[in-house]
């Protein structure tokens, strides 16, 4: 068995809400007891409706959100206790790209600053070695090294999830967290994003967390899915074991309800 490269051990998350002028104080559970692991070069797809805990899951994995209970390991170290250079470091190991790329892009800047921006935060290269990593990282996801004067508006949808993508990969991590990375985009361009990750999964050895509700895009991509519902992890299993043979009720009627598209066709996606 490959170590885990990302755990998480018995996550519990809740969030306090507001009830009004009239109400009591509510108590809503995002995350129930959540258990996963993620291993070096593999994708993991965490599938689930609306509401069902994955971008909360995602965003404690990132150390973004504080858990009420559990741990989040990183190569067997509690990333609770990373501090200082050590916290640093592991966020610049594990990127993350968002639903909206139009979003997560500052409009105020150039894409060639919008990407290079990783690098200026944990201090790699100088000026020069900057611009070469950003050329290289665009061209590397399908588009131009003259694309970095530009404006984050100029671009299309898909162009801008690809700006989002490299800006995740410049500074060489070896996780990144996908958050419905494709759901803004239309199939055409979903395929073709698909085959950009797929691309870039082999050629650097990444390890995706892929957070979706498409059980089609889960199936196309993953090596193994975990299925969430209401804050907790009901199945975790090969992807193929998955589709095939689902044990928990919820994942029977998840696949029963929606219809996948692709089936039988692993690692589909056309070239970027």
């Amino acid at each position: 068995m490959t170590p885990p490269l990302l755990a998480a051990e018995h996550i519990g998350k809740s969030f306090h809400k507001d009830g009004g002028l009239f109400a009591h104080r509510q108590t809503v559970t995002a995350l129930d007891d959540v258990s996963l692991t993620l291993t070096p070069a593999e994708t993991l797809a965490l599938v689930g409706e609306s509401g069902s805990g994955k971008s909360t899951l995602a965003r404690v994995l990132m150390r973004l959100v504080h858990v009420d209970a559990g741990r989040v390991l990183f190569c067997g170290t509690d990333t609770a206790e990373l501090h200082g250079k050590e916290l640093m470091a592991f966020r610049r190991t594990v990127q993350m790209v968002f639903q909206d790329p139009f979003a997560s892009l500052n409009p105020r800047l150039s894409v060639g600053r919008i990407v290079a921006e990783p690098l200026v935060i944990h201090g790699i290269g100088d000026a020069t070695e900057r611009r070469r990593r950003v050329s290289e990282v665009l061209e590397s996801v399908g588009l131009s090294s003259t694309d970095a004067g530009r404006a984050p508006h100029a671009f299309s949808g898909g162009q801008r999830q690809r700006i989002a993508i490299a800006r995740a990969l410049i500074a060489k991590p070896e996780i990144i967290i996908l958050d419905e990375p494709l759901s803004a985009l239309d199939v055409t361009v979903q395929r073709q994003i698909l085959g950009l990750l797929n691309d870039l999964k082999a050629r650097h050895r990444l390890a995706y967390l892929f957070i979706t509700h498409d059980l089609g895009v889960a199936r196309a991509l993953s090596d193994r899915v975990a299925v969430m519902h209401r804050g907790r992890v009901v199945e975790t299993g090969p992807t193929e074991t998955i589709f095939n043979a689902p044990t928990a009720p919820y994942t029977q009627h998840l696949l029963a309800a929606v219809p996948v598209l692709g089936a039988g066709r692993r690692h589909a996606g056309g070239a970027p």
